[in-house]
């Protein structure tokens, strides 16, 4: 063994003496050819192709996705046969990431279809010792995929796809989900570069086991989400985008913004908050639109308040010249100032938001739900909410005996109770937000005796209904002195109308006269003459 090794070492050694010495007598012009032909020479009898992943993309500031992906799928082979691991927590998410360490010599095999392949980590160094403002100057990794050249086909065209589809599968497993809002126009990153959301990590605990709502209504919006989430093939057969509207409409404190945190808990969707009126015109919308990911939920809260979206097509053009008549008459100083305040505000139009919604831009990206919610429907424009932009329609109303069990048994883990019975009657009889249930039923002090609780809620409701009801009377007594008051000014005009009228039959009669008068003095002075 030791002649062995011996002799090996004599080898490695002349081997090393004669490319030293090639080196040093051959000049360049003629080493470089003799290499440039001799790697040629072996790639021609070398049985296996290399493929190359970079970290980072060519502009060396955005990182690969494939090299996010392919980091992910390596985690469960690398912590099974490496030896030299790599700890790292990715920015969107709190799962411990397992890699091979860069530059180890270790390599992690892969078996696809009987295949065999090679995975290794490997690292460059940066090429000048300059201090590092991104990462273009660091440290450049990268993976590196070996096989046997006669599989070329099957990997490039199936196996690639399956790690990245595995990996992209076991990221959105992992992550962390998002609350985005899209920001003002001059805010940026760390490199200056403008960024259109700014985001928090999404930890809403709603969920549709805690939303308070009818039992059956709730089931039929879950099954309609979830069908939703599976169908990508069937929307790709009708030739229609992945996306679906929801309408969530109904009075304040009825669960609206609840709701929404729902869906997103069920599917395990990012939520994009976008605020319109920090949007400067229909260009910065469409951005919006393609800077967002698949699998979201795109959001617009009181959409009847955020912009002047509805009754635009209304306008004549008599309407039209009065107000540019009254502009006229006003304050020139004052109309200079409107204008420029009028500047400031957002130019996104009806028409750049329907476009947004169902144009040929909403098909950017796929796997996205669009909500809107409102107070008041009945202002938006109909071409706003017509089904196929809006596919549901759902309103949350004042809270039933339904919700009000899902409320108790969330807050007080009551699901039978006495007053259950008188509960259900004052619900019927009093409109009551889920929110002024919730708030009641929550127990104020540590320890608060639940039964208490319960009382609180049924004098709350209690009283809403005597409040209800003296406002219901006000309303009548006003209602009827507004009639009385309306017969009185009716009998006083009609009183005015008839006395009008005497005087006009008086004026008349006493013309007549004169004029018979008249005409009888002529006959006396006729008959005199």
């Amino acid at each position: 063994m030791a002649e062995m090794l011996t002799q090996l070492g004599s080898v490695i050694g002349g081997l090393v003496v004669a490319y030293t010495m090639f080196q040093n007598y051959f000049p360049r012009e003629i080493s470089r050819p003799i290499k440039y032909y001799f790697k040629k020479l072996i790639n021609f009898f070398y049985p296996y192709i290399h493929i190359t992943f970079p970290e980072f993309q060519a502009d060396g500031f955005q990182r690969s996705l494939a090299y996010a992906a392919i980091k992910r799928y390596l985690n469960a082979h690398s912590t099974t046969q490496a030896k030299h691991l790599q700890a790292t927590v990715a920015r969107d998410t709190e799962a411990v990431v397992l890699t091979m360490a860069s530059n180890s010599s270790e390599e992690v095999t892969d078996d696809f279809n009987g295949i065999k392949l090679w995975w290794a980590s490997r690292e460059t160094p940066p090429s000048s010792q300059t201090i590092s403002w991104g990462p273009r100057e660091a440290d450049k990794r990268f993976f590196t995929l070996t096989f046997h050249r006669k599989h070329r086909q099957l990997i490039c065209d199936h196996y690639l796809k399956h790690v990245l589809e595995q990996g992209k599968a076991i990221t959105i497993k992992e992550r962390r989900r998002k609350l985005f809002t899209n920001s003002k126009g001059n805010e940026g990153d760390y490199y200056g570069r403008r960024r259109l959301w700014s985001e928090v990590v999404f930890d809403h605990p709603a969920t549709f086991q805690t939303l308070a709502m009818d039992p059956v209504k709730k089931q039929d919006i879950i099954h309609d989400l979830i069908n939703f989430s599976e169908s990508k093939d069937y929307y790709k057969s009708v030739g229609k985008a992945w996306k679906r509207g929801y309408l969530l409409y109904g009075p304040p404190g009825t669960g609206k913004s609840t709701m929404i945190a729902a869906m997103a808990n069920l599917l395990e969707y990012d939520v994009y908050d976008l605020e319109l009126t920090a949007v400067k015109d229909n260009t910065e919308l469409r951005k919006l639109l393609i800077d967002t990911s698949g699998k979201s939920i795109i959001v617009i809260e009181d959409i009847d308040c955020s912009l002047e979206l509805t009754g635009q097509r209304e306008k004549n053009n008599k309407d039209g010249e009065e107000d540019k008549k009254k502009d006229e008459e006003k304050d020139p100083v004052k109309e200079k100032l409107k204008k420029m305040e009028e500047k400031k505000t957002s130019e996104v139009t009806l028409s750049g938001l329907l476009n947004f919604i169902d144009g040929l831009w909403s098909a950017c990206g796929g796997e996205r739900i669009i909500v809107f919610t409102t107070n008041y429907v009945e202002k938006l424009d109909p071409a706003l909410i017509r089904r196929g932009r809006m596919d549901q329609h759902i309103e949350l109303s004042y809270c039933g005996f339904e919700a009000f069990k899902v409320l108790a048994k969330n807050y007080l883990n009551f699901e039978e109770h006495d007053l259950f019975e008188r509960i259900r009657r004052l619900l019927e009889e009093t409109k009551m937000t889920p929110a002024d249930v919730a708030e009641n039923l929550m127990p104020k002090l540590r320890g608060e005796d639940k039964e208490r609780c319960l009382m609180r809620l049924v004098k709350a409701i209690e009283e809403a209904k005597v409040k209800a009801e003296e406002e219901e009377k006000l309303k009548t007594e006003k209602l009827e002195e507004e009639k009385k008051k309306k017969a009185a000014e009716e009998a006083e005009e009609e009183k005015k109308k008839k006395e009008g009228k005497m005087k006009e039959n008086g004026d008349a009669e006493k013309a007549n006269d004169s004029t018979n008068g008249l005409v009888k003095e002529n006959g006396v002075a006729e008959n005199c003459a």
